[in-house]
C-alpha cells in the first residue's frame, strides 16, 4: 500500500498506447517503431528550487527558481510538435552508429517504453544488442536535475560506446534575448561546464553547471559546433566527430554538451550520471557537482525521491470498486497539484512561473491532508502581496515580486477563504498572529485595467488576521443591484469588459462573498473580535437578500450585470443564457433558497451537461457576436476553453453542488464523465481526447469538430478541486485538527471498500460497509462505537481498524 518503488511492468488500464501499473504509481507508454502519441504526454518533476517537464519522447526543458524568468533550457510553445533543447545520444564507437535512449531526437529502430512516475521518468530501449535505461529526476533538496543512463551489453561481444548529453542554454526568459549574454567556461576542479548571465537582473549571480560522472569527458559550449551548419538534433555534426572541441567562452551560440566513452564487456553494465543545475555562486556550483555527480549519489537521490513522494502522497489511500478513481486519488491528483501547480508553476503547454494570488491559495487548500505546511507558508506569502488599500497583485514573479495590479474583484477574498479553511482543519491559530508587511504602489487608475510594476514593501505591517480583515472590507463594494462590483473580471478573467466602467456587478462573486462572510464571522467570533464578526454577519444577511431579489432569472441565477445594467447569464441573452458557476455556488455558499437551488441545478443538468460528449459546459450558448461585449473571452472560438467549453473548475463545482443537494447518483455519474481516464479507454478515445489521461485538463472543447478534445493539462487548479470533490464531497472525509469526520455519499452499486488514512505516523484503516436500515451512520474504532460520525485521531503509531456502517435507506 505504501511502496512506490518501481518497476511494476504489468499494466491494468488499456488506453491504446499504455496504461497504469497495478498500484497506479506509474503510467507506462509503449511506442513501437514510428509510433507517437497524439500530442506529447508529459511528466512534471519539481522541487521548490528546480523543475523540469519531460515528454514521453524525451523532449524536456528545465528551470531554476522560476519557470519563466530563469529557464536553463528553452521552453518551446509548440502545440503540435515536441521540440526540445535537451538531448542524449548513444554511439557505437566502432561503427559510428548512434541513437537516442528516448524516442527523440534520434530515434532508434526498436520499441521504446516510457514510464512516468511520481518524481521520475524512465525510458527503456534496446538497439544492436545494447539495452539502455534513461532515468531522469530532480533532487528533493537542491537545484539539481539528474539524468542517469544505464547501458547493458547483450550483444555477445565487447563494445565501446560513447554517451553524449546536450543542453541548449537560455539563462533567462527567451533564448534569442539572452544568448549574446551567456558566457561558458570549463571548471578545472570538477570537469563541469559552467555558464552565467550577468545581465539577468534577479539571477545575475547564478552559476549554471552541467557535468558527467565519467572521466575522460570532452565538452563544448558552442551550439553551432555541436549541430553544424543547418544541422538538427536528429543528426548533429557532433555525432560525426570523434570528440568535442572544448570550446567555451563569450560570443558563442551557447550550449552545454558533454561526451564520454566507456568500455562495456559482454554481459556487463555501465552507468553514467549527467547533472544540470545552478548554484548561487561558483563555489556552491562545485559543491553540488561533487555531491550529486556519481552513481552512488544518484542512487541515494532517487531513493530519497521515492521516499518523499511515498510519504507525501500516502496520507489518503483508497481501495474502491472504481479503479479509475483509485488511480487519481492515490497520488496523481496531489502530485499534479504539488509538483506542477505549487512548485513548478509550469507545464508542457504553459510556462508561467508566477504565483497567481487566487490560484495557489486554492491549490494548497487541497493539500491540507498531505502537506499542510504548504498552505501555511503560502498564506503568509500571499498576504505579503497585498497592498495597503486591501487589493492584491493578481500575479507576481518571484523572487523580486514584479507583477500586475488590477481591478480583479475576487483575488483578495481567497485569502480569508483559505485562512478559514486552514485554521479549521489544522487548529493552527498561531498563524493568524504572524506579521507580514503590506505592499505600496500607485492605485490602478479608473480608466486602466491593470499595470505591471515592482511594488515596494510598505512600512505598514499587519497580522495575517488583519490582512484578511482588510481583504473582506475591500470586498464590500456594491453596485446598483446591491451585488459586488465585478471590476475587470471575477473568477472568470475573460469577463474583463463587463465592469470596465466601474459599475458592473457579479452574481457569482455575491455567492462567494457570502460564504467568505459566513466563515470569517465564525473565525472572528472565536478570536474575540465580536464587532467585526457582527459586521460580517449583517453584511451576509443583506447580501443574501439582494441576491434573491436581484439575481434570480426565473429558472436559474444570472451571472452578472454590465455597467449599464444589462443582465448576463439570462434567458433574455442571445449568448451565455446560463452560466454554471452562479448555480453551483448558489448551492455551495448556502445562500440560495432551497427550492431555487434545486431548480437552478436542474437547469444546469438540462442545459449544460452534454452526455454524448462526456463533458459539462461552463455556459451556453457560447459567445460569438454578443453586444455589449463581455471581454476577451469572446476571442476564443465558440466551444473552446472558457467560451462555452468545459472549463473543468466549473464542472467540478457543479458536481459538488449536485452532491450537496443529495443527488448522489447524478453526482457520481457526472464525476465519472470528468475523470480523464474515462476519456481514453480505447484507441478512439485517445485520438479524440489527445492529452494525458492521468492528470486533469484545464478544459475540454465542446464545439465541432473538436468536441471532446482536451485543452492544456498539468498546470490547472482543477486537479486540487478534483481531489477535494472525491475525498471530501463524495467519500466524505473532513479533517478537523485531531478528528476525522466521515460523511460518505456513495453510489448504490458499491459494496464494502477501504480507505487507509495516515495521521502523522499512525494508520487508520477504514472499512466502509452499506447496511440495511435507516439508522444513523455508525463509526466503530478499535471495536468501540464512537459518538457521531467522527474518528478521534491520536498519533500512537499503532494500526487502528475502523468500521463505518452506512445505512442504505438514506439516498446515497
Amino acid at each position: 500500500m505504501n511502496s512506490i518503488a518501481p518497476p511494476l511492468r504489468e499494466t491494468v488500464f488499456f488506453n491504446g498506447l499504455g496504461g497504469f501499473t497495478p498500484d497506479g504509481r506509474e503510467y507506462v507508454i509503449t511506442l513501437g517503431p514510428g509510433q507517437n502519441t497524439p500530442t506529447p504526454w508529459s511528466n512534471v518533476l519539481a522541487n521548490p528550487q528546480i523543475g523540469t517537464v519531460i515528454s514521453e519522447s524525451g523532449g524536456a526543458y528545465t528551470w531554476v527558481d522560476n519557470a519563466h524568468e530563469f529557464r536553463l533550457t528553452p521552453w518551446q510553445n509548440d502545440p503540435v510538435g515536441d521540440a526540445s533543447g535537451e538531448a542524449f545520444y548513444i554511439r557505437d564507437e566502432a561503427t559510428g552508429q548512434f541513437w537516442s535512449p528516448s524516442p527523440l531526437p534520434a530515434r532508434g529502430r526498436g520499441t521504446y517504453v516510457c514510464r512516468h512516475g511520481f518524481g521520475y521518468s524512465v525510458f527503456e530501449h534496446a538497439e544492436t544488442g545494447i539495452s539502455s535505461e534513461l532515468w531522469t529526476y530532480v533532487a528533493t533538496d537542491a537545484p539539481v536535475k539528474l539524468v542517469v543512463v544505464k547501458l547493458r551489453n547483450r550483444s555477445g561481444r565487447a563494445r565501446r560506446l560513447s554517451v553524449t548529453g546536450y543542453f541548449e542554454l537560455v539563462l533567462g526568459q527567451w533564448r534569442q534575448a539572452n544568448l549574446m549574454h551567456v558566457v561558458t567556461e570549463l571548471d578545472p576542479s570538477t570537469g563541469a561546464l559552467f555558464a552565467h548571465n550577468v545581465y539577468n537582473r534577479e539571477f545575475a549571480g547564478k552559476v549554471v553547471f552541467a557535468g558527467v560522472s565519467e572521466g575522460g569527458r570532452t565538452l563544448t559550449g558552442s551550439r553551432t559546433e555541436f549541430l553544424g551548419r543547418n544541422g538538427t538534433l536528429a543528426n548533429p555534426a557532433a555525432m560525426q566527430r570523434a570528440y568535442l572541441s572544448g570550446k567555451t567562452g563569450a560570443s558563442l551560440d551557447p550550449c552545454a554538451a558533454l561526451q564520454t566513452a566507456v568500455d562495456v564487456p559482454d554481459g556487463q553494465e555501465r552507468e553514467l550520471v549527467f547533472v544540470l543545475g545552478a548554484g548561487n555562486n561558483a563555489d556552491e556550483a562545485r559543491q553540488l557537482v561533487r555531491r550529486f555527480c556519481d552513481a552512488s549519489s544518484a542512487r541515494r537521490t532517487l531513493e530519497s525521491v521515492w521516499e518523499f513522494w511515498k510519504r507525501t502522497l500516502g496520507v489518503v489511500y483508497v481501495e474502491t470498486p472504481d479503479v479509475a478513481l483509485n488511480f487519481l486519488v492515490n497520488g496523481w491528483l496531489e502530485y499534479q497539484t504539488l509538483a506542477c501547480r505549487y512548485w513548478g508553476r509550469s507545464g508542457f503547454s504553459q510556462s508561467g512561473g508566477a504565483y497567481g494570488f487566487r490560484d495557489q491559495l486554492q491549490d494548497t487548500a487541497a493539500l491540507l491532508h498531505a502537506a499542510p505546511w504548504t498552505t501555511r507558508e503560502h498564506l503568509l506569502r500571499a498576504a505579503g502581496r497585498q497592498f495597503r488599500e486591501g487589493d492584491v497583485q493578481h500575479w507576481w514573479h518571484p523572487p523580486a515580486g514584479r507583477g500586475v495590479r488590477t481591478h480583479f474583484s475576487d483575488d483578495y477574498l481567497w485569502l480569508p477563504d483559505a485562512t478559514c479553511r486552514y485554521v479549521t482543519t489544522t487548529g493552527d491559530v498561531g498563524v493568524l498572529d504572524e506579521r507580514v508587511p503590506f505592499l505600496e504602489g500607485r492605485p490602478v487608475n479608473a480608466d486602466e485595467e491593470s499595470y505591471y510594476d515592482l511594488p515596494q514593501r510598505s512600512g505598514d505591517t499587519g497580522t495575517l488576521y488583519e490582512h484578511c480583515v482588510r481583504a473582506v472590507k475591500y470586498g464590500l463594494r456594491f453596485g446598483a443591484h446591491g451585488l459586488p462590483l465585478i471590476g475587470c473580471g471575477d473568477w472568470n478573467d475573460g469577463l474583463n469588459l463587463v465592469g470596465q466602467h466601474g459599475k458592473g456587478e457579479s452574481v457569482w462573486l455575491g455567492f462567494f462573498l457570502y460564504r467568505v462572510l459566513q466563515q470569517f464571522a465564525e473565525l472572528a467570533r472565536r478570536r474575540g473580535d465580536a464587532e467585526f464578526a457582527e459586521r460580517c454577519r449583517q453584511e451576509a444577511v443583506q447580501l443574501q437578500e439582494n441576491l434573491e431579489a436581484q439575481a434570480w432569472d426565473g429558472e436559474w441565477y444570472r451571472r452578472a450585470y454590465f455597467d449599464d445594467g444589462t443582465p448576463l447569464g439570462s434567458a433574455s441573452n442571445a449568448e451565455c443564457q446560463i452560466d454554471s458557476i452562479a448555480q453551483s455556488w448558489a448551492v455551495l455558499s448556502g445562500a440560495a433558497a432551497p427550492a431555487r437551488a434545486r431548480q437552478a441545478m436542474a437547469s444546469v443538468a438540462q442545459r449544460l451537461v452534454q452526455r454524448n460528449e462526456q463533458l459539462i459546459q461552463l455556459f451556453t450558448p457560447p459567445f460569438d457576436k454578443s453586444s455589449p461585449q463581455p471581454g476577451y473571452i469572446q476571442g476564443y472560438p465558440p466551444g473552446v476553453r472558457e467560451n462555452g467549453g468545459q472549463y473543468t473548475h466549473g464542472a467540478i463545482w457543479a458536481v459538488m453542488a449536485f452532491a450537496e443537494l443529495g443527488q448522489t447518483e447524478r453526482a457520481w455519474e457526472l464525476f465519472s464523465m470528468l475523470n480523464p481516464i474515462r476519456h481514453a479507454t480505447d484507441p478512439a478515445g485517445v485520438q479524440r481526447y489527445k492529452v494525458e489521461p492521468y492528470v486533469m485538463a484545464a478544459d475540454v472543447y465542446s464545439g465541432a469538430p473538436l468536441a471532446g478534445r482536451g485543452g492544456w493539462t498539468w498546470y490547472t487548479g482543477s486537479a486540487g478541486w478534483m481531489y477535494r470533490l472525491i475525498v471530501e464531497t463524495l467519500l466524505g472525509l473532513r479533517l478537523e485538527v485531531d478528528k476525522l469526520h466521515v460523511n460518505p455519499r456513495l453510489p448504490r452499486a458499491w459494496d464494502a471498500f477501504k480507505i487507509h488514512y495516515r495521521y502523522r505516523d499512525t494508520f487508520y484503516h477504514l472499512t466502509l460497509k452499506p447496511v440495511a436500515g435507516d439508522a444513523p451512520l455508525r463509526v466503530v474504532v478499535d471495536g468501540v462505537a464512537q459518538p457521531g460520525a467522527v474518528i478521534p485521531l491520536t498519533d500512537d503509531q499503532r494500526e487502528h481498524p475502523v468500521d463505518v456502517l452506512i445505512p442504505t435507506a438514506a439516498e446515497r
